[in-house]
């Protein structure tokens, strides 16, 4: 009767949900929306909109991407107090970034982020081609923080590094930690803690060069 149809209504709504898992947009598919708008600049808070559904690792991506090729003074420094102010927050355990209002409004040119995307695409889609996932030492809460840990050394690196081509080692080690992330390619990260560990030694010889030639030169 009546109580046999509520109590089967119950059941039913107390059933687990069945959802289709959501396919999630492969990062070259993300960085080519990102290149094709029609505005002249691209605003910081724009990226981040961009990748909400992986916004850490694909973030990491796009301020290591810039990098990757020689550019004038300031995207380095830009990209290093951004990532610096992401890794902190992988340190810290958060699920999603925060980025203040001030870092939001900040834009660079389409254009350069088009041309660094369009260098990078081939390479992208072949590492995408053969990724798979693979060494899970990453993929845990402490990995998360070791990687923070590694982000944090690398954004202090774009700091300091030699002007126009210094950084191009640890924008390479941003984009390949960043990829690994969102591939779940364990292989893929520790390519990026090797081109890391190269970018970090050269940016700290630099300072190291000037540091001995202003000491050369007052005492």
């Amino acid at each position: 009767g009546g109580g046999s149809a509520v109590r089967e209504a119950f059941r039913a709504a107390a059933r687990p949900a069945h959802f289709p898992l959501l396919a999630l947009p492969r990062t070259s598919d993300v960085l080519i929306g990102l290149s094709s708008g029609t505005s002249d600049r691209v605003t910081v808070g724009e990226i981040v909109d961009a990748l909400r559904h992986q916004a850490f690792a694909l973030l990491v991506v796009v301020l290591g991407l810039p990098n990757c090729l020689p550019m004038p003074p300031p995207i380095p420094l830009i990209s290093g107090l951004l990532l610096c102010f992401v890794a902190i927050q992988i340190m810290l355990g958060l699920q999603a970034p925060w980025l203040p209002k001030s870092l939001l409004d900040k834009s660079v040119a389409r254009a350069d982020v088009a041309k660094a995307i369009s260098r990078a695409l081939p390479a992208l889609r072949r590492l995408e081609k053969v990724s798979r996932p693979r060494l899970h030492y990453f993929d845990t809460p402490l990995g998360m923080r070791l990687i923070g840990l590694l982000l944090f050394a690398i954004s202090i690196g774009l700091l300091v590094a030699p002007p126009f081509v210094g950084q191009i080692p640890l924008g390479l080690a941003a984009c390949l930690v960043g990829l690994g992330l969102v591939e779940r390619d364990g292989a893929i990260v520790l390519g990026g803690v090797f081109f890391g560990a190269g970018g970090i030694a050269l940016s700290a010889s630099f300072v190291m060069a000037i540091i001995r030639a202003v000491t050369a030169l007052f005492f």
